[in-house]
């Protein structure tokens, strides 16, 4: 049977990207935010997944606000690089696992939780940016990747509890699948920002360390924080931490196994006015 053997978490601040396809990671603004993901290239490349199931937001590139799906899972062949209005990344097509994206889609939707099944999408920063940072600048993604879009762009958005549950639905599903894959899960966005009004550029190193802490000890009560809290104390755009929680819910300590293993951690201000945070935890 399918497993999921570690969850890796990351902003994916679109300047990021920029900055890598334009050969800017050595200068001294964006030297230290390459550095914090020198480990998750390593560790990656030791412990390449079959596949990748990555949590992030579209950013009213395939959806616009004519159709906002709350959860939108990618079961296409394959997913080319948007353009967000400056031409595509200079980075590979996404190669699905439709068959694997299909039997998720079945069992999460067995289980109650209302899916959008997407055959055709372009996906955009959201997704690519982290598989830049965890990958380099790749010719081919090392995995297929199944996308998994989720609307924290257009209240009303999930609550953090919804999306830790739908992580347990994930995990349920991934299990039953019965082909030996090594899946690993990715919950992106965040962290604490905001991109308008009076409080633009605002960013909250204490949330963002204290969201961690919780993330890795506590995902049960974390859960539980309102939208509220995220918007008052890690901005506007701060909302997307709940998709972090999806990940989180799918590792197997939430099931009753061992605690996870901390491989790496690492936050860093600023980037692009954003706070990066980056975790990765295994499953023992």
């Amino acid at each position: 049977m399918a497993k999921i053997t570690a969850s890796v978490y990351t902003s994916h601040v679109p300047a990021i990207g920029a900055a890598l396809d334009l050969g800017k990671t050595q200068e001294p603004y964006w030297q230290p935010v390459f550095q914090g993901y020198e480990f998750g290239k390593q560790w990656l490349k030791d412990n390449q997944p079959d596949v990748i199931f990555l949590v992030f937001n579209d950013h009213a590139t395939a959806f616009s606000l004519d159709m906002i799906p709350t959860f939108a899972i990618g079961c296409a062949e394959s997913f080319t690089p948007a353009d967000e209005g400056w031409g595509p990344r200079p980075v590979p097509v996404v190669q699905g696992h439709p068959e694997l994206a299909a039997h998720i889609a079945q069992s999460v939707i067995q289980q109650d939780f209302d899916l959008t099944i997407v055959n055709k999408m372009d996906v955009d920063h959201g997704l690519t940016v982290p598989l830049s940072l965890m990958c380099g600048q790749a010719q081919a993604w090392p995995c297929p990747v199944i996308p998994f879009a989720v609307n924290v762009v257009q209240y009303p958005v999930p609550s953090g509890r919804r999306c830790f549950e739908l992580g347990k639905a994930i995990r349920k599903a991934i299990e039953s699948f019965d082909q030996p894959l090594n899946v690993q899960i990715w919950g992106t966005g965040g962290m604490s920002h905001q991109l308008q009004g009076p409080r633009a550029g605002l960013i909250n190193k204490e949330f963002d360390n204290a969201f961690l802490d919780q993330l890795i000890a506590d995902p049960e009560a974390l859960a539980s924080k309102p939208h509220i809290d995220y918007v008052r104390e890690a901005g506007s755009e701060g909302i997307e931490l709940v998709m972090w929680l999806i990940a989180r819910g799918a590792m197997s300590d939430v099931a009753g196994g061992p605690a996870p293993k901390v491989a790496h951690r690492f936050y860093h201000v600023p980037a692009s006015n954003t706070a990066v945070g980056h975790l990765i935890l295994e499953n023992k």
